[in-house]
Parts: structure tokens; sequence; C-alpha cells
């Protein structure tokens, strides 16, 4: 077989000379740890979402760890969930030592169906956790509206969702504002900005907000910046157990920089989809993402269905355009398959199955050029037609 045409990542994070200088800067200044540079940054996100309080930490599996915690979620309790969702997202319940109780799918967007929620609330239950499943926002009113009915409250899991929106009342409002209790965001290397790693909860509840500043940091009572500040000696105390959950200011100097590229970073993946999207409705069996009408994402990433009618299953097809130089990923994971939930108890999910085996996700990044999206096209084509690649 020749060399293929193209070498085409899956997903690419887009960083450059501003980035690099920011963090030499925060390297210069010897102020290396959770600092001035995650203050702006906590400042500057909570600006952009529309939050009233923004808190940095070192992941979204710690920010969602932190926001349970900090509810009370303890051993024995119960969080509402949907296993289709990277692990991060049970593991979070578990480290409380209480029990994911796992809820389908929407089949079309691929989150929570809210119409199976009340079903699954027991005594135990002292939590929802939605996930804006890659970028695509959860139906918020109706999940919002069965928390009120029950008074639990709700943790989106806004990993993959910055800069997504939903309508509200015939506004558009940025996830994370946020419109359950607590949301949580990631900055690994594949979402749509990163800082290497790291997250950030939002939350409208100054208590919560107090909360999530204490824990991070080992529940010390007296933080970095206000001990250098004092100009009398300050003795911390640690009142309860905490973590280590900070952001560094290498990581935040670099988020500051690329919450600044958000519009264009969005702007362009909006882009790509549509060529997707329009290019897919001609491709018999391959089915494009479903936008709700309350619903714009961020497309973190672009999810096809592989129906019957495509001449090759799912994960054919992956190998056959790997075998063309084209990098994909299977459809989201469900943690109840995974050998560490095995024991978790009995659920029927038949919609998270069927997207985790149909699905594939497609490249798109800011630096996927016209070029290799329309390579990546004529391949998808040319298969379905099955024709050599």
């Amino acid at each position: 077989m020749s060399s293929p045409r193209y070498n085409i990542a899956i997903a690419k994070p887009f960083l450059g000379e501003e980035e690099a200088a920011a963090a030499r800067e925060a390297i210069l200044s010897g102020w290396v740890t959770q600092g001035p540079r995650v203050e702006a940054f906590e400042r500057e996100f909570a600006a952009y979402v529309g939050a009233p309080h923004a808190v940095a930490v070192s992941s979204c599996t710690t920010a969602l760890h932190l926001a349970l915690h900090a509810l009370g979620v303890g051993p024995g309790d119960e969080v509402i969930t949907v296993s289709h969702s990277f692990i991060a997202t049970a593991n979070a319940v578990k480290y409380c030592g209480a029990n994911p109780v796992f809820v389908d799918i929407d089949p079309r967007t691929y989150n929570m169906d809210p119409a199976l929620i009340e079903a699954a609330i027991t005594p135990r239950t002292k939590a929802i956790m939605p996930v804006h499943q890659i970028g695509m926002p959860c139906d918020m009113p109706a999940i919002l509206s069965v928390a009120g009915k029950h008074g639990l409250p709700v943790v989106e899991d806004a990993a993959c969702a910055i800069g997504s929106q939903i309508r509200v009342q015939d506004r558009w409002e940025r996830i994370g504002k946020p419109h359950g209790t607590i949301a949580c965001f990631s900055f690994h290397p594949r979402k749509v900005i990163t800082t290497g790693d790291g997250g950030m909860l939002t939350t409208a509840d100054a208590e919560l907000d107090r909360k999530f500043r204490l824990l991070r940091q080992h529940a010390m009572s007296v933080s970095d910046t206000a001990r250098h500040a004092s100009r009398q000696v300050v003795f911390e105390e640690y009142p309860e157990v905490g973590f280590n959950y900070r952001m560094t200011d290498f990581q935040a100097a670099m988020g500051r920089v690329q919450l600044g590229r958000l519009p264009d970073l969005l702007a362009r993946r909006v882009q790509l989809a549509q060529r997707y999207t329009e290019a897919l409705q001609g491709i018999r069996g391959l089915q494009p993402p479903h936008v709700p009408e309350y619903a714009r994402s961020n497309y973190q990433s672009y999810a096809v269905r592989v129906g019957p009618q495509y001449p090759l299953n799912r994960d054919q097809l992956m190998q056959a355009l790997l075998d063309c130089g084209i990098s994909t990923r299977r459809g989201i994971m469900n943690s109840h398959q995974e050998p560490a939930y095995s024991k978790t108890g009995t659920f029927a999910l038949p919609h998270s199955e069927a997207a985790r085996d149909n699905v594939i996700l497609l490249p798109l990044h800011h630096g996927l050029t016209a070029d290799e999206q329309g390579y990546i096209l004529e391949q998808l084509a040319l298969l379905g037609q099955g024709g050599p690649h």
C-alpha cells in the first residue's frame, strides 16, 4: 500500500508564541504555583461565562470531586448521572464513597434523557450530574425542573462545553453561568482551550465558592497571596481535611491567552462542523450530529453515527480511514461497560451502548485545513460507495 496523502490528527491544541511568552513571564516572575495569574484567569473566565464566581483547579476530575464533596455527597449516597461519558464522571462520584446511578441518553444528542431521571431518584439521591457531552448542551430546563421538584442540586459536567450556549427564555446564555448549582470545566489538550491540564468550577453560591477555595489548598485558612501580602507574621490553620487541587500560575498564564483566542477558535470549529454536516447529507448511512433548537454546540468533537446502510461498520470504517492517514476515535465510552464498574449495578442503557458502538468521532480542530477536510469527506464518500481509498 502506498503512503497516505495526509497524516491527519483527531485533535490538536492551538498554541503559539503568545502562550509561550505568557508562560515565560510567569516563570521569570518567581511565582510558579497558584498566585496572581490564577486569580486573573478566574476573574476573566467568570466574566466570559457570566458566572458570579469561578475557581481554578488542577483538572475537571478534581473539579467534579470538589463539587460533590462540597455539597456533602458521601458514603452510601447516590448521584444520578450518565454512563455515556469519560470515566472521570463516574470516578468523581466514587471518590466521595457514593454510587453513580446511570440513566440512559437521548440517542440524538448523546446527553442525559431528562424523562428518565425521576424514576432513578431514591431517598439516597444527593445530586444530579448531567454531562454536556462533546460540547452539546443538555436540556437543562427539563433537568432543573425535576431537580427542583425533589430539592436536589445539579452539578453540570461541562468538561467539553466552554463556549457552548443554551437558550433560556429566548435568551442565549453560555454554559457555565451556571444554570445548575455548579458547573465544572476541563482544560485538557483535547478541549477547545487548554492549560496543559486544569479545570474550573463556576457557581452563583458564595458559600460554595468559599468552600472550593478553602478545600483546593488542603483547607489552609490563609491563602498564599494573603500570607505574602501580610505585614505581620501569619500562621495558618487546617480546620478540615482538604486536597491539593491547585492550578499553577504557568497554566493560568496560558489559559488567559487561550481565553482571548476563544471566539476565533469557536468560529473555526463551527465552520468546519457546518462543512461536515452539509457534505454528510449526501452520504447514505452516515448521520451527522443533531443540534436541538435550544442549543449551540462548540463542536469540541464531531460525532457521526454509522448506520446499517453504510457498507462498513463503525470499526471497519475507522480502520479504513486510518489506512489512508485519518485518525478517528470511537464514540464516547460507557463506564458501566468497563471492568472498574462491572459490580456497580445492572442498568438498562440501550441507547448508551448503541452510541458507544456505532458512533465515530472525526478530526476537528483549529488547524484542520480545507484540503485535509476535503480529503476526509472524499474518503468517506468513496468508502460509502464501496470504492477504493
